[in-house]
């Protein structure tokens, strides 16, 4: 793809969609800022332990998995999806400044309670207004460009976490109030720059989204992407195994948080040309390509002896990222009816946010059992499994979305 042409393509995504993915860019610079030292101040500044913060953690990312469900619902009944959105960034915005202030543990854990509601209010509205901004035949990139830049401000606000920890040495308190400042403007940018799209006959609602008859809308081959998903996500486990992983190798622990921004960094490069790619091929040859990666990343980290094998694994990591996560998103949108795509993300989204607790319980378990070797080659199996539910779902793709 020439220059011209990679120019072209990104001036015909729609300026709604450029919004949004600035939106998501620099709402994670926010709390990315602040999640890179959260677990650190906790127990370092205010005495909390570890089971502590992973309790907080838990709970806070099980409410935005359940929270996502209503929201999609909510936004189909109601026929429009910016202000659920909007909504749902300005909790996370009018949150930030608890962080500085919190002058105990229990602010922090009601803090970090209402900003995981936030996220789990605006994921769904925000995928399916970019599905409802994006015509059928950019959709992937569309998906892959907003992907692109969120995953920017999820290495970039560890990375502004650590100069200016070393900037001001290491007054917590200072990098949080700074955090407040691309939190506010994400909000703003969504409250007054992101236009609801026009639909034609105007908006479409959907009185009972959540009931049986509606589920059943939503038809055999959107359940079919989410059913591959769900075993795609239990290969894709959390990512803290390879912090993990990357430790065990003997990588210095200040040079730890430098394995996600690696993985971050190449996730962003890959998931804007993946997805523009998945518009002029078949998407799902881009995802058996995303999962084969996953085979060979998994396979890499569970045989590396060294600190380069396992950044070998960690790059190869960050392209199946960038090759899958903005397809699957668009996938829901190419098999999901219009009016239903609020409930088609927040269903989606559950789904896969509890397989991802499974995958992380299973990964840890096995850790414990046979050590990293044994949990990375078991996420080769499932990722096997994936390509091979794909391989035959891409025999009947002639048959429908």
């Amino acid at each position: 793809m020439t220059e011209t042409t990679v120019a072209a393509r990104l001036r015909a995504v729609p300026a709604g969609v450029w919004t949004l993915g600035f939106v998501s860019m620099l709402m994670d610079i926010s709390s990315e800022m602040i999640h890179a030292l959260l677990p650190i101040y906790m127990v370092s500044v205010l005495g909390a332990s570890t089971l502590a913060v992973g309790l907080i953690e838990g709970i806070a990312e099980a409410t935005a998995a359940i929270t996502k469900i209503f929201s999609g619902a909510m936004s189909d009944w109601l026929g429009r999806r910016k202000e659920l959105a909007a909504l749902g960034y300005g909790l996370a915005a009018f949150t930030k400044p608890v962080f500085p202030l919190a002058p105990n543990l229990s602010w922090l854990v009601g803090a970090r309670f209402v900003d995981r509601i936030g996220k789990g209010i605006r994921g769904a509205p925000r995928d399916a207004l970019v599905a409802d901004f994006s015509p059928p035949e950019i959709r992937g990139a569309s998906f892959g460009l907003r992907q692109s830049l969120d995953t920017i401000g999820a290495f970039a606000g560890p990375l502004l976490a650590i100069l200016l920890m070393l900037a001001t040495a290491n007054n917590f308190t200072t990098v949080f109030w700074i955090a407040v400042i691309p939190g506010f403007l994400s909000f703003l940018l969504i409250a007054f720059a992101v236009k609801e799209p026009e639909r034609a006959g105007g908006p479409k609602k959907v009185k009972s989204p959540l009931s049986t008859a509606q589920i059943a809308r939503l038809g055999s081959s959107y359940w079919r992407i989410v059913a591959i998903a769900a075993v795609f996500t239990l290969a894709r486990f959390s990512e803290a195994f390879l912090i993990l992983r990357a430790q065990s190798v003997g990588l210095p622990i200040a040079l730890v948080p430098a394995t996600m921004v690696l993985m971050n960094v190449v996730y962003a490069i890959s998931a804007y040309p993946a997805g523009a790619l998945s518009d002029r091929v078949d998407r799902y040859t881009v995802l058996i390509a995303g999962l084969a990666l996953l085979i060979i990343a998994d396979a890499v980290l569970a045989l590396a002896g060294g600190i380069g094998g396992v950044a070998a694994g960690v790059i190869l990591w960050g392209l199946h990222m960038g090759l899958t996560q903005g397809l699957l998103a668009a996938l829901v949108a190419d098999t999901a009816p219009e009016e239903l795509r609020g409930t088609a993300y927040g269903m989606f989204n559950l789904i896969t946010g509890l397989a991802l607790l499974a995958a992380s319980v299973i990964a840890g378990e096995l850790w414990d059992i046979a050590g990293p070797k044994g949990t990375f080659l078991a996420g080769a199996i499932f990722a096997a499994v994936s390509v091979a539910a794909l391989l035959w779902r891409r025999r009947g793709a002639s048959e429908g979305p």
